[in-house]
């Protein structure tokens, strides 16, 4: 499965869980903002982000990867992390069954702040 159809069960579940503004990177909601990368004009957009008490939270897809994409995942995060951090919300990893792991590793080897959470 891609990382496109988990984005809207990513978007409920943001939903249920109180936020509201809630922004997609997929059909049907408004895109996100996206953020860009002065040295190399690389572009960032989050998956979803929502606001509760005006605090802005970041809500990615981890599925497991490698090289280049694996790269670009873990300057996405560190930049969604410090946002986050700079908004007052929080950064959450959205893992489908089978990739909890890689997203706990990710973590544990980049010393980024985030929650992991299992989407149903």
């Amino acid at each position: 499965m891609s990382k496109q159809a988990y984005i809207p069960k990513v978007a409920d579940w943001v939903r249920v869980h109180g936020f509201n503004d809630i922004r997609a990177n997929t059909e049907g909601f408004q895109t996100p903002i996206s953020y860009g990368r002065q040295q190399d004009s690389e572009q960032f957009t989050p998956d979803v982000t929502g606001k509760q008490f005006d605090q802005e939270s970041y809500f990615e897809v981890i599925l497991k990867s490698s090289g280049d994409e694996a790269r670009h995942l873990l300057s996405k995060l560190k930049l969604l992390s410090q946002l986050a951090a700079v908004k007052g919300g929080k950064l959450y990893l959205m893992s489908p069954r089978g990739h909890r792991s890689y997203a706990k590793e990710v973590l544990a080897e980049s010393n980024i702040v985030a929650e992991v959470v299992n989407l149903p």
